[in-house]
């Protein structure tokens, strides 16, 4: 029979076990970005990388938002933000809401935090956060919404990225 505490035991294992595989995903860009560069040079290697991670955005957007319009901002942030990872607590976010739009300011990136400890230079964790953001640009942007994002760069402060859905006709 399981307990509470037992329950309790496996959610938090889970929750430890998903910020790993995001950490690893985090990894797996850093060391593709930095084979990529070898081959091809940092400009081509990054538009290679924002090209893929773009697409991939697409293909979660099908699947995602296939019931909404380009004047849905609002109830696709929604329906983002009510699927974030471990309840919202892996990127959390500070919402602005109005009728027409949705913005949200991540705090914390699980992906940023891995390559800050890996000890990336400032420069490449902005390049790694345009790649990394390049997914929620396709994810969006298939919906049809606008979409704005602002990535971290250097003096940006602790926080990640910003994005604003905005309805088309707005």
């Amino acid at each position: 029979m399981t307990t509470d505490a037992d329950a309790e035991a496996r959610a938090e294992k889970l929750a430890r076990e998903l910020e790993a595989a995001f950490r690893n995903r985090a990894d797996l860009y850093r060391l593709f970005l930095d084979e990529l560069t070898g081959e091809l040079g940092a400009e081509r290697a990054e538009a290679l990388m924002v090209r893929i991670v773009e697409r991939r955005g697409r293909e979660v957007a099908a699947v995602a938002f296939s019931g909404y319009g380009p004047n849905d901002a609002r109830a696709i942030g929604e329906a983002f933000l009510a699927v974030s990872p471990d309840d919202g607590r892996m990127y959390p976010t500070e919402v602005e809401r109005g009728t027409d739009r949705i913005s949200f300011k991540v705090k914390r990136c699980p992906l940023k935090d891995a390559w800050t400890e890996a000890g990336v230079g400032e420069e490449k964790l902005a390049t790694l956060c345009r790649i990394a953001g390049a997914f929620d640009r396709g994810l969006f942007e298939a919906t049809g919404v606008r979409f704005d994002n602002v990535t971290w760069t250097p003096g940006h402060g602790n926080g990640c990225c910003h994005i604003c859905l905005t309805n088309r006709d707005a």
